[in-house]
């Protein structure tokens, strides 16, 4: 399997960003990690070996940025402004950066976006913000209401960041209707932690004639990586 790693200056971020990038061709697959997880996370968990015949068959590049989660919903040292703006810049590194070298690496401007727990989250949210850069999604066990790591603080970044709230008030019809465009899917366990958050987004999707299909892994804790390793190889394809 073809494995390739790369880092360039960010001029978004102002620092260095790495990434990790398995295949030579193929639809690509954007991966975020979980909770200040790092871009070789899906490589260390077997995520990576679960695709394996996808990545080597050609069928699927698989890219893996790196997160900056503890510079911004995860780093309490700082005032909850200064959290959001930094996410928006890592919003402005993955816009701006990551998807044309998605683009460019892969050949095609379909791009599948993914990931577990909170990476779900940063996935969901990326494609309900920016749904004309992307084709599908695969959200697994995701929490999406990420007003928890704020403190009480509240504005328009966080609003415009946090899909339960600005989802339900979305009318814009090119944006919704590009949001259409994706087959949207998320996934989790029967007992999984963030089942009533999937449950929650679902209704909304639903509110907004957004199509889309839950998948509930019967008599599953279903948040954990066995389970994200036999998801994502099922809705890969």
């Amino acid at each position: 399997m073809k494995r390739e790693y790369k880092q360039w200056y960010s001029p978004s971020l102002g620092r260095d960003m790495e990434i990790l990038v398995f295949g030579h061709s193929g639809t690509p697959l954007l991966v975020f990690p979980s909770s200040l997880g790092r871009y070789f996370e899906w490589e260390d968990f077997g995520m990576i070996d679960a695709l394996a015949d996808k990545i080597e068959s050609g069928q699927n590049m698989v890219i893996c940025t790196d997160s900056i989660d503890g510079e911004s919903f995860y780093n309490k040292h700082v005032h909850p402004y200064v959290r959001m703006a930094r996410h928006r810049q890592f919003e402005d590194y993955i816009i701006n950066e990551v998807i044309p070298f998605a683009q460019h690496a892969s050949g095609t401007s379909f791009i599948i976006s993914s990931g577990a727990s909170f990476g779900a989250y940063h996935a969901a949210n990326f494609v309900f913000k920016h749904p004309h850069l992307f084709g599908k999604l695969i959200a697994l066990s995701g929490a999406y209401d990420i007003k928890s790591f704020l403190d009480g603080f509240y504005d328009d970044s966080v609003y415009f960041n946090n899909p339960i709230d600005y989802l339900p008030n979305l009318s814009d019809h090119g944006v919704l209707e590009n949001i259409r465009k994706n087959q949207i899917i998320l996934s989790y366990g029967e007992f999984d932690p963030c089942r009533d958050k999937n449950e929650r987004l679902s209704g909304i999707l639903h509110s907004k004639s957004i199509p889309h299909s839950t998948e509930v892994i019967s008599g599953a804790f279903g948040h954990d990586w066995p389970w994200w390793r036999q998801q994502i190889r099922q809705h890969i394809v």
